[in-house]
């Protein structure tokens, strides 16, 4: 820490403005007071300084002597991140709780990676070799499905002047380079980096394989590619942080990080407390070995709350580098602008729509810009992405407000939940006619793998389900029974549509993920179903008599069996039952 000392001017809550810090830059962390609160400087005015402090401030009187660290906020990137429980300034919440017990005081500082544990480090390179910023030169397996790969930092490169294999800390010196200058650097397992810089990277390009999750409508419907970025908008009780669990449980990243930013406590305890319980379907083990968790809930600083988004996606970032593909659930990107519009008001800034800052467009820009899919740094090429998806909770459900508004400009898939779907026990509460998917056209060829025609079943899917909102609307006046056979058609196949295909069961032991040529199959069914009940309606056969096939209760129960030979066994009963109607009414097939 630097000697540079200042003293306390006056406090406004948890802003604090200080004065005799001639070194202090915009960004810096600042210690303040006794109890050495952090903070991060955000404004330089003249001489004062104003600081906005990361922890409760009560207590702390003007003159306390306030120290500058000279360095920004930085995450601390290393073996021991997975499976951790971290709040926004990294600080593990399972030390501090071992520590001082479950209730948090004022100043506990723990060091975010444990200095004392060692790690099995084998060298991928050896003396000699030439290396760049963002070389792999070695590994240590982290958990028993994570492979953690040791970087050599962005600004490094050079000869290896030394390298070895053994037990080490994250702060031993594990190699050492020679670097063209001649000067030698140590290189550590553990690596520092501002959070709110964006970690480099040689080219970006474009996503054409999606994000799995095991969601029938996401998947189908309204898929993410893999370095995508979706918003969840929705409002209170229609399922939205049980909809970022289901994806960040099935979704088919390699490293899932979830940012628990501002919502209630309980929530997140819900989903520390049921992660590590959770078979990962993926590798047969537990979940949570693949994944890193940020816990700064709501009754926590609002100033931390703001700083956890770029904690976790710098996180994010460092993976990535290593060629991983990552999932970030950030839960909820309103909570982390409600942060900016508190700090914005307690520093005088003009607000605008809503008391939200001018440039609150410009930070959830600079948040969904940092995912995407790319090539990393280094001399061998590795292909990396961060997924993003973002919860949104407009006030009222109004999707009109400035975060969800701004959000959806700058995400290229909406998963629109609805209120009604939900109180109808729909779920997840997506509604099809507000959502959307900008990535579909670009993932054709993966579903091709599993149906050539899948665009077209899903397009037809979609078309029908918007159909037969436009019949509703004359049902719910005149009644189903006045409307004509071939409009009953439609509404029928859109039951059998959302109540066979859309509806999943997160607590199912089958329908809880649902895997994508499953999916493809069972879409390409319902359609054809359709295909096949046309004719006959056309024909005059009277859709009552449909109503009485057995096989539309097959078709609907596909959802929950497992094997797809059952979908062969469905649609064979469905062509029988078709033909013994035709027969009846004597229809030429």
């Amino acid at each position: 820490m630097s000697s540079t000392q200042g003293r306390i001017k006056r406090i406004n809550g948890s802003l604090v403005v200080a004065e005799g810090l001639s070194d202090a830059k915009i960004g810096d962390v600042i210690h303040i007071g006794s109890l050495k609160l952090i903070g991060e400087v955000v404004r330089i005015a003249g001489k004062d300084v104003s600081i906005q402090c990361y922890e409760d401030t009560s207590g702390i009187r003007p003159g306390e002597p306030i120290f500058t660290t000279e360095l920004p906020l930085v995450a601390e990137l290393g073996p021991g991140l997975m499976g951790g429980i971290f709040d926004g300034l990294e600080f593990s919440e399972t030390e501090i709780w071992n520590l001082v017990g479950p209730f948090m005081k004022r100043g506990v500082k723990v060091n975010p990676l444990n200095r004392k544990k060692k790690w099995d480090f084998t060298p991928k390179v050896k003396k000699g070799d030439k290396v760049i910023g963002g070389d792999i030169i070695g590994s240590v397996q982290e958990t028993s499905v994570i492979e953690h790969r040791i970087l050599i930092p962005p600004t490094i490169g050079g000869k290896i002047f030394d390298i070895k294999k053994g037990d080490y800390t994250i702060t031993d010196n594990i190699a050492t380079v020679q670097m063209s200058n001649g000067k030698k650097k140590d290189i550590t397992m553990m690596q520092v980096w501002p959070v709110r810089i964006p970690r480099p990277y040689k080219s970006r390009i474009p996503s054409t394989e999606p994000l799995i999750t095991g969601q029938r409508v996401v998947d189908s419907f309204f898929p993410i590619a893999k370095g995508g970025a979706a918003a969840i908008p929705g409002g209170f009780g229609t399922g939205k942080t049980v909809t970022l669990h289901q994806l960040a449980k099935w979704s088919e990243a390699q490293i899932i990080i979830y940012i628990g930013c501002g919502e209630r406590g309980n929530e997140m305890a819900d989903v520390v407390t049921h992660f590590p319980t959770l078979k990962d379907p993926r590798t047969g083990k537990q979940l949570i070995e693949r994944s890193i968790f940020i816990a700064n809930v709501s009754n926590l600083p609002v100033s931390a709350r703001e700083a956890s988004i770029y904690m976790g996606v710098t996180m994010g970032e460092y993976f990535r580098d290593q060629g991983y593909d990552v999932a970030i659930m950030a839960d909820s990107t309103s909570r982390w602008a409600e942060a900016l519009r508190d700090i914005s008001g307690r520093l005088e800034e003009i607000p605008a729509e809503r008391g939200y800052p001018a440039y609150l467009a410009e930070r959830i820009a600079e948040f969904y810009e940092r995912g995407g899919t790319v090539i990393t740094l280094g001399s061998k090429q590795r292909v990396g992405s961060i997924t993003i998806m973002g919860a949104v909770s407009p006030p009222g459900g109004d999707f009109s407000e400035p975060v969800t508004s701004i959000s959806l400009r700058f995400v290229g898939t909406l998963w629109a939940l609805d209120t009604n779907l939900a109180f109808r026990r729909h779920f997840p509460a997506i509604n099809w006619l507000m959502s959307f998917s900008r990535y579909t056209d670009l993932l054709v060829d993966y579903w091709s793998k599993f149906d050539p025609d899948w665009l077209k079943f899903r397009d037809r899917a979609l078309a029908l389900l918007e159909e037969a909102s436009k019949i509703e609307e004359t049902a719910r006046i005149i009644g189903e029974k006045a409307l004509p056979d071939e409009q009953r058609l439609v509404l029928l196949i859109s039951e059998m549509i959302r109540e066979g295909f859309l509806v999943q069961n997160a607590y199912h032991e089958v329908d809880a993920f649902c895997e994508a040529e499953k999916q493809a199959k069972i879409l390409r069914l319902f359609i054809e179903f359709y295909e096949m009940i046309n004719p006959l309606i056309k024909a005059g056969v009277p859709i009552d008599k449909i109503r009485e096939f057995s096989s539309i209760v097959e078709i609907m129960r596909l959802k929950e069996r497992k094997g797809l030979e059952w979908i062969d066994k469905a649609k064979e009963k469905a062509e029988s039952e078709v033909d013994e109607l035709a027969k009846q009414y004597e229809i030429l097939s």
